[in-house]
């Protein structure tokens, strides 16, 4: 039998790239024509070349057959916009008080400019968007949010809200043309009040209420370390008892509990797995879908059988 001619360097690196794209056909078969929700925060957009590669990972993902819905957020042009306004921020525990003259702000620059913007670059890549915001169709209903101060008394948020209902129909109906809906996280209420809401749970909220397969958390942390001063302590699998473990073990701590704690109600609320990545690393997105150990921590319910599972660390996957 004639042995296999060997390759050339150019026809090596040829190779592995088709190799990366075989690994990549169970996960892309996979997920074909289910939902995922990617909640998209300022830590990313204030990295122009991270928004771009991730845009482009998003017209990919479509392209495919996966049916991608975008809940952005935008903090920090909210914020230089209030300081060229002459306005102090102010947050009450971590909520940003919004009143009137800082609601008007967020409007314009999440609801509107930042919103108009993502549609516009994910079209510009090939991809079909669609904005979803007060000037177009809005579809989160919400009522104002109460939280509780030191002496039980309610602590005064100004028109911050939480989502009580989504408009489930008009997504759905988007995606199933192709299409990706681009929601900033505000609602309305009742009475017609603008409110402005927190992107973590407005995506939570999205997710829960369209029946989402994943919901993807881009944010400026790698996902969930054995070691925080250990980038390769990353875990890359987790089920939800085990995360409830590690919280009460002391490993995940800080200000990873409260994300964790959140990612947990929203597996509770019907999601299959949720994903926490550096949305900064070049095309995150597709390599923490499309790869057996991927580039985040993925987290699944406990009663996730039958989904795909992945090996808890790297040095598994090899």
């Amino acid at each position: 039998m004639p042995s296999s001619p060997s390759a050339s360097k150019t026809q090596q690196k040829a190779i592995q790239k088709a190799d990366t794209l075989i690994e990549a056909l169970g996960w892309i078969r996979k997920f074909r024509d289910t939902t995922t929700v990617i909640k998209l925060g300022g830590s990313v957009v204030e990295h122009p070349d991270s928004l771009r590669h991730l845009l482009i990972d998003i017209v990919f993902l479509s392209t495919l057959g996966m049916r991608i819905v975008v809940v952005h957020g935008g903090g920090k042009a909210i914020s230089r916009a209030m300081d060229k306004a002459g306005l102090e921020p102010r947050f009450v525990q971590g909520r940003r008080y919004t009143d009137a003259a800082t609601l008007a702000i967020v409007e314009k620059v999440l609801a509107t400019d930042l919103n108009h913007e993502l549609v516009a670059r994910i079209e510009e890549y090939g991809g079909r968007a669609m904005s979803l915001n007060f000037l177009s169709t809005n579809v989160l209903y919400g009522e104002r949010l109460t939280l509780p101060g030191p002496d039980g008394t309610p602590l005064d948020l100004g028109h911050v809200g939480e989502v009580t209902r989504v408009d489930r129909l008009t997504i759905d109906n988007l995606t199933y043309a192709g299409q990706v809906p681009v929601i900033p996280s505000m609602a309305t209420s009742a009475d017609g009040e603008k409110l402005n809401v927190n992107a973590d749970t407005a995506a939570t909220a999205v997710a829960a209420a369209i029946g989402a397969e994943k919901l993807v958390v881009l944010s400026d942390i790698p996902g969930v370390l054995r070691d925080v001063n250990d980038p390769e302590s990353l875990i890359h699998s987790l089920t939800a008892a085990e995360a409830r473990r590690l919280i009460a073990d002391g490993t995940i701590s800080a200000g990873m509990i409260p994300k964790i704690e959140g990612c947990l109600e929203t597996l509770d609320r019907g999601v299959r797995k949720i994903h926490i990545i550096d949305g900064r690393i070049r095309h995150s997105l597709l390599l923490e879908i499309y790869t057996t150990s991927g580039v985040g921590t993925e987290l699944t319910r406990d009663d996730a059988v039958g989904l795909p599972s992945r090996p808890a660390t790297a040095a598994a996957a090899r």
